[in-house]
Formats: C-alpha cells, structure tokens, sequence
C-alpha cells in the first residue's frame, strides 16, 4: 500500500501560495489606495497649504499641522500665539497637541491662542487622552477642553499607545467607553490613537472593536528601514479607512544633523506617503516658514526618487540610533512610563526639545 504524504506536509504549499497571493493583493490594494489619496491633494493656489482626505471622515486637512508640544516650549507666550495665528493665516489649520504636554501648559497655550478673534472655528483642533480608564479618559477630556477654552474637539487620541497592553487597557478600564460617550454627547467629533514604538501595538489596537478614524505614527526616511510603520501599518490604514497622521519627519531633528539629508528632503519624503497630514515640530518663526513652503511646494518624490533617498541612508537606520522613540524609553511621555510602574530615575526629566 502506498503511503500517503501527510496532510500538513502536502497542505504547506498551497497554504503558503495562499498567504503569498493574498499577501500581494493587499499590497497592491494599499498601493492603489496610497497613490489615491495622494492624487487628492488640493492645489496651493486654492487652500493655502494644501489639504487632504483624512481617512473616511469626509474631512479635508491641511497637509502639515501644527505640533503641540513644541509650541509649549516656546518660551515667549505672545510669541507662540503670533506663531499659531500666522500658520492659521497661511493655511496651516490641524492643531496637534495632547493633555499631558507641559503639564498641560501646550493646550493652555492653544487655548488663549485660539480665543483670540475666534479662531477656534478655523482650526482643526486635536489632543490626546493619556489615560486608560473611565473615569481618568473622563478628567482628561473635561481638563483638555476648559484648557482649549472649548466646548468640543474635532479629534481626540489615545496616545502613546507604546506598551503591549495598552490596547488591552484602552478597551479592558473603560477608556474606550468615556471616549464613545463623549462622541454622542458631542464633546468630540472623531476618534482616533497614536503611538511611536512599535507598529505591532498599533496594529493590534487598529483591530480592536471600534471603528477607528485616525492613527498617528511616525513617518521618516529611516522608518523604511526600522520596525516600519509606514510599510506594516499604513497599509492597514488604507485599506480600513482610517486616516493616518504623521510625525517625526526629521526624527526629532536627528536625520538632518547626522546625514547629508536636510529638513527639506525629510519633508518632502514623509508628505510623499500615503498620510493625511504631517505633524511637524514648529518653535519659530523660521519653523514655520519652512514647514509651509514645503507644504505649498510639494510635488511627490517618484518611486525611484523614494528608493534612492531609503538607500542613501540605509547603513545607519537598521538598528534604530536615529529613531530613539522607537528603540529606547528616552522618548516616551513621563506620565506613560509612570503609568506603566517604570521608576522615575530609570527614565529622564520632561526637557527634550525633540518631541516630535
């Protein structure tokens, strides 16, 4: 009698063939996906900065955004607001912030900012929740919108979504609850998470139970080379409709100072993904300057274009020097690690400049 191959020893091909096609379907979905929002982005001539789908919200945003912990770090108040007003003037309207930044000092800071000739119905204006229970979502939202001097967020976060159990603990205490009860009550309009560490954790909070609207992740050149979100997660994104919001396009300026890349390059690189817009790091004047011109002169990088600058630094974003958010604690929010049970000592004082 002839002895037969066992199931799993004939099944393997096919079930690899399977994985393989099913694998490069959805890669070729997410690429047509990405190649289609990125065709959506408005001319400058007619917003300003150009603007974007985000995600399946019906809402457009403009392609760059105004990063909240750094205008927190400007040290002269009147100036941050001159700087928040002006990129409102030139079409800079995605507001980021979260409730935890200088203790709360950023959304303050926003707050008188945006009280000022009205400007809160200008803005597309974003925190973030950092707790993980009920009743804390609960506090969190109530301290970020008397801080906002507001009575409703356009997008509020689970943020720093960087510890395995974090999704868990979203759903498992009840975050998730005060969130959705926020959203009826009008509170918030759109829901959403973000988190720097690893793309796994945020995949695996993509496929929790809710119908997310947002993801914020960080989106560089290095990142093509290093537990890569932009190539694991942002297609997941596509494909589910969810709009993705960038960050860390300089690495929080370490890109530019250790490579032959400049700020610009890095801009441009990250505004060539498929991302709804781009949070980007803005203490000056000459910040935001920069910022809006590469916003109203983007053109996308081609394929090659791409491949080549990924290439050029290849040698030294393998092992993650230059993206320490992702693999050191140096760059989580104090109140996270604290959260987490992490000693104090065992992480750093709130002092650095590179947040974003």
């Amino acid at each position: 009698m002839t002895e037969k191959t066992p199931p799993e020893e004939s099944d393997a091909p096919d079930v690899t063939r399977r994985n393989f096609l099913k694998s490069s379907a959805q890669g070729a979905t997410a690429i047509a996906l990405g190649a289609q929002l990125i065709a959506q982005t408005s001319d400058a001539q007619t917003t300003g900065i150009p603007t974007r789908p985000l995600g399946t919200t019906g809402e457009r945003v403009s392609i760059i955004g105004l990063g909240g912990w750094h205008i927190g770090a400007v040290p002269d108040q009147s100036e941050a607001i001159k700087i928040m007003h002006t990129a409102i003037d030139e079409g800079a309207t995605f507001f980021d912030s979260a409730w935890d930044y200088h203790d709360g000092g950023s959304e303050e800071i926003i707050g008188k900012g945006l009280a000022q000739g009205n400007k809160r119905d200008q803005v597309f204006l974003m925190t973030k929740n950092c707790n993980r229970d009920y009743e804390g979502s609960k506090r969190c939202l109530e301290d970020s919108l008397r801080r906002f001097q507001t009575d409703y967020l356009d997008l509020w976060q689970f943020h720093e979504m960087n510890y395995d159990n974090d999704p868990d603990w979203v759903f498992d205490k009840g975050g998730i609850k005060a969130a959705i009860e926020a959203q009826k009550e009008g509170k918030i309009r759109y829901i959403g998470f973000t988190g720097h560490k690893d793309w796994r954790i945020q995949l695996a909070m993509l496929n929790k139970p809710h119908d997310w609207d947002t993801v914020q992740m960080p989106i560089n050149v290095m990142d093509a080379h290093y537990r890569s979100f932009q190539k694991n997660l942002l297609p997941a994104c596509l494909e589910q409709g969810v709009g993705a919001i960038g960050m860390k396009s300089l690495g929080g300026g370490a890109i530019p100072r250790n490579t032959d890349l400049t700020a610009e390059d890095c801009l441009r690189y990250s505004l060539s993904q498929p991302i709804s817009t781009l949070v980007c790091g803005i203490i000056s004047q000459k910040n935001l300057n920069q910022s809006v011109t590469a916003a109203r002169t983007f053109k996308p990088m081609s394929e090659p274009e791409l491949r080549e600058m990924e290439e050029s630094i290849k040698d030294v974003a393998g092992d993650g020097r230059y993206e320490m958010f992702k693999s050191t604690q140096l760059m989580d929010g104090l109140y996270h690690v604290k959260q987490h049970g992490f000693a104090k000592d065992s992480h750093r004082n709130d002092t650095r400049t590179d947040k974003a």
